[in-house]
């Protein structure tokens, strides 16, 4: 094999293996990530559920915003989500729509439980943010 050919081979390794390394290992900031979990006023989950549900397109830079039922507490809520930045988690709150559900939703909330700030670094479904 020429030198040549060598280095154009491992050249194009490493132009795969960086396009696919999370964006901050590039120098661009970490995606910033929640968990927590929200208890429903009793018998309430559902229509809470539904609530969390209806904006959840709206919010730019949101990459991923989950809200699952925890099989272990009938009135209990998880909420995973990962934004692109910790800026646009924050300007996520000011939005209209985010405040008007926020509004409609406090009187089914009867309190919040482990809150988690996490810094993801990539994962299925989050492939678009990371390459």
């Amino acid at each position: 094999m020429k030198r040549r050919d060598l280095l154009a081979g491992t050249g194009a390794a490493l132009m795969l293996v960086s396009a696919r390394l999370p964006a901050h290992i590039h120098g661009e900031p970490p995606m910033y990530g929640l968990i927590g979990k929200m208890k429903a006023v009793g018998g309430q989950r559902e229509a809470l559920i539904a609530l969390m549900l209806e904006e959840v397109g709206a919010m730019p830079g949101c990459l991923s915003y989950i809200v699952a039922r925890d099989p272990a507490d009938a009135d209990g809520i998880w909420i995973t989500e990962v934004w692109d930045s910790a800026a646009s988690h924050k300007a996520s709150l000011s939005l209209p729509a985010v405040q008007q559900v926020i509004a409609r939703a406090k009187p089914l909330i009867a309190g919040f439980g482990e809150h988690f700030e996490t810094a993801p670094v990539g994962g299925h479904g989050l492939a678009q943010a990371t390459a």
